[in-house]
């Protein structure tokens, strides 16, 4: 009887503390993914080591942008050396678009279009959002950046919030800024601000 006993109670200090040892594995694991820069956009971990489109694909969030930029053809563009940042507006921004935007954006005959939308969300260079802060108390409350698209798109602050706005005047804020990617970096925006097409 003490046999079974002993042995019992060995086997359950054994799981025990195998458990605990998976377990404390795991969280230092996530923990050392997280202290690499490792941020999570759309319930997927967006690696600093990957290009902006790899990342992108694997953001629940993200699936209608990264339909555009295929539509687009900017895959390659964004996949290349850069650095870029990237305004990335998420699903529901697309969302808030009138009815039949997108649709119609991605229809192959306005490609153009297309690209024109998605090249006013990039601006050539690295630009962190402490950076864009920066320049914004520089600019006494404003800075302007000029796009890839060749527009300009205005930075400021509201509260604490970091905020761009298009050249009709509309906002969209960041909601998740600083996602670094090998070739640049991803702020992510809750509204498609557009370019005077």
């Amino acid at each position: 009887m003490k046999t079974k006993t002993i042995i019992s109670t060995l086997a359950l200090a054994v799981t025990l503390i195998f458990g605990s040892a998976v377990m404390a594995q795991s969280k230092m694991e996530k923990g050392a993914k997280m202290e690499k820069g490792t941020k999570m956009v759309g319930g997927a971990e967006m690696y600093p080591s990957k290009d902006i489109v790899s990342n992108a694909v694997n953001s629940k969030d993200h699936t209608t942008l990264v339909a555009a930029v295929k539509a687009a053809e900017l895959v390659e563009t964004l996949q290349s050396d850069g650095p870029f940042t990237v305004f990335a507006p998420t699903n529901a921004a697309f969302d808030k678009l009138p009815k039949g935007t997108v649709a119609t954006l991605l229809k192959p005959e306005n490609k153009a279009k297309l690209q024109a939308v998605l090249t006013y969300h990039v601006i050539a260079g690295k630009f962190s959002g402490k950076a864009i802060m920066k320049a914004i108390k520089k600019g006494k409350g404003k800075a302007s950046f000029k796009t890839v698209n060749g527009e300009m798109l205005t930075a400021m602050m509201d509260g604490k919030s970091l905020v761009i706005k298009d050249m009709a005047g509309n906002t969209s804020m960041v909601t998740i800024a600083d996602v670094n990617q090998s070739n640049g970096v991803i702020h992510v925006v809750d509204t498609v601000v557009l370019p005077g097409m």
